[in-house]
């Protein structure tokens, strides 16, 4: 087996039970300027986001188009830098270490992006495009990269490698295509995955197959894995906890059956009302969804961020005062007031429109 290796930045904790990434207090805000010139503002894209990542722990980061999760993943990924907060990995701060630094966490870090047949150069081979990340990292032996790139293509399942490795993109089925994706993710032996919808492109007869090839290459090489989705659908089959995010800000959090059988964020019970039932019996049925659109991220509004669109709010406190982090049951957190003993009536509305 073909291995390469990689010094630490001095300073790096290799504890084994520390947490391997660690966000902290994380603000990502973009710069919003008038005329070109003066600032204007800030998008706050992710605002004050906080959580543990284990290895070998595979989280979910759900949430619709515009709640941030993709500039988070940006951020953790090293491409933008936060306006506030730290990201550590293996305890030192990603962006501590400057140029040199980044690079050898960059070199740690697995990226499967959305859209397999965007993400690959239609003038590469598949063997070109495997071999390029080892050639970066210092791989100069042709056969130890060769055998390096067979290894990996056996692992995501494009067996015999022969098959495969002079074709191009275009020559490759879409489900093919983000195989490439994955072993090119794969190829430097990262210790931290990072996965963007990586099935939303592709027919639903492959969308099962290629989250448990994800799971499989997780679990045997003890991965951590951060799995960015707006479906719920999909999370059972990869996740072991659930974030949950609303214009910028991770609302509920909890282990994955958990969160789908107990909802306790109002905006989590209108995302699992969205997902679309199989039932025949169930076609006609309007479901209830909430009203209007997500907030503007450039001008939030005070208190929750979700009370404009929430039949359950409390006025006088959901529109003014922003919620803290409640455990109504044991290691689920949400930040809604619903959970404050003073409002039990409220609570009480809410449990009864979950409809299991």
């Amino acid at each position: 087996m073909a291995t390469m290796t990689q010094t630490s930045p001095a300073g790096a904790s290799t504890q084994t039970d520390a947490p391997l990434l660690s966000v902290r207090n994380l603000k990502v805000w973009y710069e919003l300027r008038k005329w070109g010139f003066g600032l204007a503002g800030y998008v706050k894209a992710v605002d004050n986001v906080t959580f543990d990542l284990h290895q070998g722990e595979a989280i979910a980061i759900v949430g619709e188009s515009g709640c941030g999760k993709s500039s988070l993943m940006k951020a953790i990924l090293g491409l933008v830098r936060p306006h506030d907060g730290q990201i550590l990995f293996q305890g030192q701060d990603i962006f501590a270490g400057g140029r040199q630094g980044l690079r050898w966490y960059r070199s740690q870090v697995g990226y499967v992006q959305q859209d397999p047949f965007g993400a690959l150069p239609p003038f590469m081979s598949v063997r070109r495009i495997l071999e390029e990340p080892l050639i970066l990292v210092g791989v100069k032996d042709r056969e130890e990269r060769l055998a390096r790139i067979r290894e990996v293509m056996e692992e995501v399942k494009l067996s015999p490698p022969e098959d495969f490795l002079n074709k191009f993109p275009h020559m490759l089925s879409g489900g093919q295509q983000q195989r490439v994706v994955i072993a090119r993710a794969m190829i430097r032996n990262p210790k931290l995955m990072v996965a963007d919808e990586p099935v939303s492109m592709l027919d639903a007869s492959v969308r099962v197959e290629i989250l448990k090839l994800l799971r499989q290459i997780q679990e045997e090489h003890n991965l951590a894995v951060i799995y960015i989705t707006h479906d719920l659908s999909t999370v059972r089959y990869f996740s072991e906890r659930i974030f949950v995010m609303y214009a910028g800000k991770v609302i509920e959090k909890a282990p994955t059956d958990e969160l789908l059988w107990h909802p306790q964020h109002p905006y989590t019970l209108a995302l699992l009302n969205a997902i679309s039932d199989p039932d025949a019996a169930n076609a006609r049925k309007l479901r209830e969804v909430p009203p209007g659109e997500p907030p503007s991220l450039v001008t939030p509004p005070p208190g929750c961020r979700f009370h404009p669109r929430c039949k359950y709010a409390i006025q006088g406190e959901c529109d003014v005062n922003e919620p803290p982090e409640f455990e109504p049951r044991p290691q689920h957190f949400a930040a809604c007031w619903l959970y404050d003993e003073r409002y039990g009536q409220q609570r009480a509305a809410l449990e009864a429109d979950k409809p299991w």
